[in-house]
C-alpha cells in the first residue's frame, strides 16, 4: 500500500494529542541535531501540543558548528524555544577521570557511545527541571526512525531512551515525506544523514543504504545477497538492545 504522507501525519499528530491528554502531560523536550529526524519530530510536536510547549536542546560534544546552526534553522522556522548545552567539557572531564583507570586500550567505540549517553542524561535533567519550574510534566521525545531501529543504529542507554516515539514506525523515506507535509526546510530535510559524532555518514558506517534497508523490510528478496546478509547481520546483532533477559522463578 502506498504511503499516504498527509493522512499519516495527521494520525501521528492525533496520537500525540491523545497520549498527552490521557496522561495529563504539559510539555516536550528533545535534542535538536540539525538533521531531518529531530526536525520532523519537532514539527510534529509543535502541531500536536503547540510550539510554546516544546523545548529543543542543542547538545554539541566536539561537534561540527554547522549542526548547531542547522538546529536553529528549525527552532526559528517553527518558533519553539531552544537552549544550548555544550557537553564538550563534560566529555573531556569524563575522559580525564577515565585515564586514571590502570587498563589501557582503544576507546574509540566507548567514546562514540558516551556522547549520546551524556545527551540522554542531559535531556532528562532538563525535563525534570522544566517540569518543576513550569509546574507541568515535560517528557522526552525520541527521534529514531524505523530504518535505524531495524539495524540497531542507535546507542543502548543513549538515544534509545525516551518517553514517546513519534516516527519509530516510519522509514527514512517516509520521514522525508512527512517532513514535506510539515514544510521542514529543504536544507535540513534532504541533508545527508550523519551522527554528528564520527565524521562519517550513516550509510558509510552501516555499509548499506537506507533505501536498501527499506527494501529489505518490505521484501528481503528485493536486495542482492551480499546486502541482504549485511542487513540480516546488523539486525541480529542489535536485538540485545531491545530485550533485557530476566530470570523468572519457576515453581
Amino acid at each position: 500500500m502506498k504511503f499516504q504522507a498527509k493522512k499519516e501525519t495527521e494520525k501521528i499528530i492525533e496520537f500525540i494529542r491523545e497520549y498527552y491528554k490521557e496522561h495529563d502531560l504539559g510539555g516536550a523536550i528533545l535534542g535538536i541535531s540539525g538533521g531531518k529526524d529531530s526536525a520532523v519530530v519537532a514539527a510534529l510536536m509543535c502541531e500536536a501540543i503547540g510550539c510554546e510547549n516544546v523545548v529543543g536542546l542543542t547538545l554539541p560534544c566536539h561537534s561540527k558548528k554547522i549542526d548547531k546552526s542547522d538546529a536553529y534553522i528549525i527552532s526559528e522556522h517553527y518558533g519553539f524555544q531552544m537552549y544550548d548545552f555544550d557537553l564538550t567539557n563534560v566529555f573531556d572531564a569524563f575522559k580525564k577521570e577515565f585515564e586514571l583507570i590502570p587498563i589501557k586500550g582503544n576507546t574509540t567505540n566507548s567514546d562514540l557511545n558516551l556522547k549520546p549517553r551524556l545527551r540522554m542524561a542531559s535531556v532528562y535533567y532538563f525535563a525534570a527541571f522544566l517540569s518543576e519550574i513550569f509546574k507541568k510534566t515535560y517528557i522526552v521525545i525520541g527521534t529514531s526512525n524505523k530504518s535505524e531501529l531495524f539495524v540497531g543504529y542507535f546507542t543502548k542507554g543513549g538515544d534509545s531512551v525516551h518517553d514517546l516515539a513519534p516516527i519509530a514506525d516510519l522509514t527514512v523515506e517516509e520521514v522525508i515525506q512527512v517532513g514535506e507535509v510539515l514544510n521542514v526546510p529543504e536544507k535540513i530535510l534532504y541533508k545527508t544523514p550523519n551522527d554528528g559524532l564520527s565524521n562519517k555518514t550513516d550509510e558509510d558506517k552501516l555499509g548499506v543504504t537506507y533505501q536498501d534497508i527499506s527494501n529489505f523490510m518490505e521484501d528481503k528478496n528485493s536486495v542482492d545477497m551480499e546486502t541482504r546478509k549485511k542487513i540480516e547481520k546488523l539486525h541480529k546483532n542489535s536485538l540485545h538492545k531491545f530485550y533485557i533477559p530476566k530470570y523468572e522463578k519457576k515453581e
